[in-house]
Parts: structure tokens; sequence; C-alpha cells
């Protein structure tokens, strides 16, 4: 299973030390070769991990079920006085789970890519990057203890800076894209000191930073439920920057400054659900602080509607998704938060499909659009790409939860449990949550595949040139891995089937994860009782909610688009402050960064740095001036002189040495 993740690792030292040189080859005539050379590394050695990763899923599954846990283990890595870290591997069913979802939706990416990145003069680069993110994401789900997956956890960190700043020269809004990789990287180190103190506090705790020896250890001991309150806090906080959760979700829609297939990559399938597989992998721990719990699903309740009503109304075909993205990751913090943790990282999976193939069907429209990005100006792109708008219209539906697609199976479940271990409010903010979903991304489909044709014709003439004006379907190297990332997110959800529906056979997912997870909800023991009548009358509820969700944003924005004119003008207060993202990054300047860059401006720079530093650095040097002029005067080159200061030295020597007998 290690060559899983080292197969990658190649992957980034071939093009990274190589690429430059190959793609230097022959001049433009060969450019398209050694692109596909390029791509065929960058791309095999992730398809080469998947299949890895395939035999390894069949051969634990045909373990029983209590030896479907193996360590390997590579080295000792950190041996310093009880602290004894492997670099090791953990393969069960929770990193197989992990592993088949990046190493299988990162391949199809990758292959989309060569497509997608097709003339970009950073090609090499680019896809020298990508195997680097997969080799860290690698790390951090199959790491045996908290130091590898940190290390993994810091390492994809580096890599959203580099992807989301690949174009570092590109405007973007009223940034560069440079900022924009830099405004991720400083808000994940916010997130990353709690998850540090976190693991200073396991190991003051248990002695071990290992996860087996730490999961067994919270089992047994009588540990302070105080304890395992701070520890959890500390990992949530690190899961919130990692997972872009209130209050730091802030960087994620600037980083669709990146490359397309960047967004479906590390922000959308991969990346962003490290925290919530981190809180899932630390089930015992969140289980034994049930108070933090409840923090969890609060705070993912509320990321879920927060992003969701901002969704309602952004233009730009990448941030609806990005805010799209962060409420499905508040849905699946909420599952953790009531203690379904299985149902949590089955939306991690059905996300993965549909919202990689949201982002990969945005970047095939922006690609045949000529990078036009700005839905007001597309329309009627279902006769001009019809592939691409078909898989995109399957992925809408999953998101919306429209059975039998898999977004139905698992974001039922979590309001299911939502209900049934939380309370009502949760489900009925869930539920809302989802309907605001279903409205806002059929707005997105019917205003750029639907309707009449907006591209070109309501911008003014000296602005037109000929950007939009021949939208095309994309080439198949694009358009095959959104068929079949869009067979996934309609079929992807049947390995989920409620055990209402499925009978004697159970939920097929949750019996492959319950040995991961059973200590946990053992120990939470929530599950209240609740009859069959009501699962059904809540599915029922959140399809029919769905469903005409999407029928009013049909009615409104393909037969009276003027609905939604008028509102916004009759409500310009409340679409203001939804357009403005409720003025969060607006209220972080005024409250945090401007006045830190104001005191770094008025004390750290011209008072501490210039004054007290730099004065003292320049005063040492001038009173050692002032000496050297005193002292040099001493070098007069008589040596009559020097002989005189030599008796007078010797003189009171002896005199010293006489007093001190």
């Amino acid at each position: 299973m290690y060559l899983t993740v080292l197969l990658p690792l190649l992957g980034f030292i071939i093009n990274g030390a190589f690429g430059s040189k190959i793609s230097a080859i022959g001049g433009s005539a060969s450019d398209r070769r050694n692109e596909k050379v390029i791509g065929i590394i960058g791309s095999g050695v992730i398809g080469l991990s998947f299949l890895i990763t395939i035999i390894a899923f069949f051969q634990t599954l045909a373990l029983p079920v209590e030896e479907r846990k193996t360590i390997i283990n590579l080295f000792t890595w950190l041996k310093v006085s009880s602290l004894d870290v492997g670099f090791a591997y953990q393969v069960d069913q929770l990193s197989l789970i992990m592993a088949l979802i990046v190493t299988g939706v990162g391949f199809i990416i990758h292959v989309y890519s060569i497509g997608y990145m097709h003339g970009d003069k950073g090609f090499w680069r680019f896809f020298a990057y990508m195997n680097l993110f997969i080799f860290a994401m690698m790390n951090l789900i199959l790491a045996d203890n908290f130091v590898l997956l940190f290390l993994g956890w810091e390492g994809v960190g580096l890599c959203s800076y580099l992807l989301i700043g690949f174009w570092y020269d590109k405007k973007f809004e009223k940034s560069t894209t440079s900022d924009a990789a830099k405004k991720a990287f400083v808000v994940n180190r916010i997130g990353d000191f709690g998850f540090l103190l976190g693991m200073f506090l396991i190991y003051l705790t248990f002695n071990s930073l290992n996860f087996n020896e730490v999961f067994t250890r919270a089992s047994a001991f009588g540990v302070p439920e105080t304890t395992f309150a701070f520890i959890a806090i500390f990992l949530f906080i690190g899961a919130t920057g990692k997972s872009a959760q209130i209050p730091l979700f802030v960087w994620l829609p600037d980083a669709m400054a990146g490359p397309t297939p960047v967004s479906a990559l590390i922000h959308a399938a991969t990346m962003v659900t490290a925290g919530v597989y981190m809180v899932a992998r630390c089930s015992i721990i969140f289980a034994s602080a049930p108070a933090i719990l409840t923090v969890v699903a609060v705070i993912g309740t509320l990321t879920a509607l927060f992003a969701a009503t901002i969704g309602i109304v952004q233009n730009d075909i990448k941030k609806v998704l990005a805010y799209s993205t962060i409420s499905q990751l508040g849905y699946m913090f909420l599952a953790m938060g009531v203690g379904a943790f299985s149902a949590g990282i089955f939306h991690v999976m059905t996300h993965a499909f549909f919202k990689a193939l949201l982002f990969l069907g945005a970047g095939s429209v922006i690609h045949s659009m000529h990078h036009e990005q700005d839905i007001q100006h597309y329309g009627g792109l279902r006769k001009h790409m019809p592939k691409t708008a078909g898989t995109f219209l399957i992925a809408a539906l999953a998101i919306s939860g429209i059975p039998p697609l898999s977004g139905f199976f698992s974001k039922d479940e979590i309001l299911w449990y939502s209900f049934a271990n939380g309370g009502f409010l949760f489900w009925l903010i869930g539920a809302l949550t989802a309907f605001i979903t279903a409205f806002y991304m059929f707005r997105l489909y019917f205003l750029t595949f639907e309707g009449k044709e907006r591209f070109g014709h309501e911008k003014p003439a000296s602005t037109r040139s000929n950007r939009g004006e021949h939208p095309h379907e994309s080439p198949n190297v694009m358009v095959i891995p959104l068929i079949i990332l869009a067979v996934l997110s309609a079929i992807g959800g049947f390995i989920g089937i409620p055990e209402i529906f499925s009978g004697e056979h159970g939920n097929i997912f949750h019996g492959w994860l319950e040995p991961v997870f059973k200590n946990a909800e053992r120990k939470l023991a929530i599950y209240g009782l609740h009859t069959h009548f009501q699962e059904i009358l809540l599915m029922t509820i959140s399809v029919a909610g769905a469903a005409g969700s999407i029928f009013f944003a049909r009615y409104i924005y393909l037969r009276k688009p003027s609905i939604a004119s008028g509102t916004a003008k009759k409500f310009k207060s409340i679409y203001n402050l939804l357009w403005n993202k409720y003025f969060v990054d607006e209220l972080y300047d005024a409250t945090v960064i401007n006045p830190i860059v104001k005191t770094s401006d008025s004390f750290l720079w011209r008072i501490a740095d210039n004054k007290i530093i730099d004065g003292l650095v320049n005063g040492i040097a001038s009173l050692i001036e002032s000496a050297s002029v005193v002292i040099r005067k001493m070098q007069t080159g008589v040596a009559q002189f020097y002989a005189v200061i030599m008796m007078v030295g010797i003189a009171a020597a002896l005199f010293w040495i006489v007093l001190s007998l």
C-alpha cells in the first residue's frame, strides 16, 4: 500500500526535475506531444496508485472483520525519551475509503487537466504540483499517528498555496491570484495552530501520538471530560481551517483563483474534507466530549445555511460552486456532531463525485467560453455543449438530493440522523439548507445551459471581441471524465441504501465502517427510538422541498426573470448583504487585518525595528567607532612610546601581584 504514496512522489520528482526539459524538446511543432508525455506521467502514477488501492480494498474485504486493520511500518522517524513516532501507514476501512476517493477522483481530474491546461506555459509545473498534492494527501489519510498526519496536513496546505497561486501574475477580482494563495495559507495556519495545541495535549494526556495507543487509552483511561473537551476543541479549530467552516471559511471562495481542475481536486473532492476525516478518525475523542460534539453540529449547521444563502446571488460560476462546497462541508460536520460518523464519510464520498463533476463541468464551460465566468453572459449553452450540459444536470440533481442519485442517499441520511440524534431544529435548518441548495444550483444550471443566448450580445461592441461568440463542446479528454463522474454521481449512493429499504442486508457502507466507529457510537449511545413512518415522512418532505425549489428556480429564471430582478430591488439591503458575503471579509479587515497592519507600520516597523533594533545595532557600531578613534591615537608609530607603555603595564602588573599576596 505504501506504493500508492510513493508513486505520486515519483511523478512529482520526474515532472518537477525534467518537465521543463521535456517541454523544450522539438520546439512548437511538438508541444502537444510533449504535453502528452508530461500528462501521461502525471496521470499514470495516480492511475497506478488507484489500481493498487483497489487491490488492497479487495484483499481487505476478503479478511475477517477483526483482521481488517494492517499497520505498515517503514522506519522509526522520531524517538526522543518516551516519544516514539514511526513512519507507518494504517490500512483500515476508513483509510481505504478515503484512498479510493483521493486516487480515483484524482486520476479522473488529472486526465481532464491534460485537455484543460493545454498550451499553458507552466503545464509541467502544474502536473508536478498536482502529484505532490496527492502524495501529501495520501500521507494524511494513511498515517497511523498524529505526527505523520500533520506532515500530510501541512503538505496539502503548501500544495494549495502553490496551486491557487499557479497563475501568480493573473488578476483576480481586486487583487491577484498570489494574494488569494497567501490568504489561504495564512488562514490555514491559524487552524493549524489549534491542531498543534491538540496534539501537544494528546501527548501530555496519553504519553503517545500513535492512533492505536491514544484511542485505546482514550477508551480505557479515566480521563476527565474537561481534558477531552480541550483536546477536541483544539482539533476542531484545525478542522475549521482546513475544511472552511465558520469562522475560518473565508479562504475557500478566493481559492477559485486557481485553475478549475485545482478547484475540483483540492477544494471540492479531497483537501477540504481533510478536517472531516480527522474528526472521524478521532471519533472516540469527540465522543468523549459530547459538549464539543454539539459545538461541531452547531458550527456545521450554521455554516451550511450561511454559505447556501450567499450562493443564491453569486454570478461567478466557480464562486457559486465554492459556497456550495462550504455548505456541503457544513452538512458533513453536522453529521459528525450528531454522532453519525459513517453518514458524514458517506457524504464525503458522494460529494466528491458530484462536486468534482460540477467543477469540471464549469471548467468545460469556462474553456469553451474563453474564460468568461459570469453566468449572466451564458445562456442556451445546452445546444452547443450537450454532453457537458447533461452531465452537469446529473450533478445538480445529485447535490439537490433527488432520488435515486447519490446525493439523495447521503444527504437524506444526514438529515435523518440530525433529527433522530440532534433534534428537530437541526433537521429543520438542514432541510431548509437543502431547499436553498436545490434552488441556487438550478439557478446556475438554467442561467448557464437553458433559455436564450446572452453571450457577447449584451456587452458593448468595444468589449465583445470574439470572447464567448462561438461556444463548442470540449474535447474527449475533458468530456470522458465528466461522463465517468456522472455515472458515479448517479449510482454511487446505492452502497448506502438505508436499512428501511435494504432489509436484512442492512446499510452496506455503514457495515463496512462499523468497526472503526463502534467504540465512539457505543460511548455516545444517543440513537433515539423513531419509527419508519417518521423516516419516510421526513424523506418525503426533503425530496418534495428540493423538487419544489427546482421548479421554482425554473419558473423564475426561464419564464419570469423579472421576478428575480424585482425581488433584488425590493429587498436591496438583504441582496447587498448576501452579495457582499455578509461583509465578513470587511469585518476581518476592520478588526484584525488593518489593526495588525497599522500596528506593524506605526510601532513594529517605525519604533521596534527602526528605532530599537536598528538603533541598538547602529548605536553599538557608533560606540565602537568612537572608541576606536580614541584607541587608535595610541598607535603613534614611535618605538620609544611603545616601550614606555610596556614598562607601565609591567609595573602595574607587579604592583597588583604584590598587593594580592
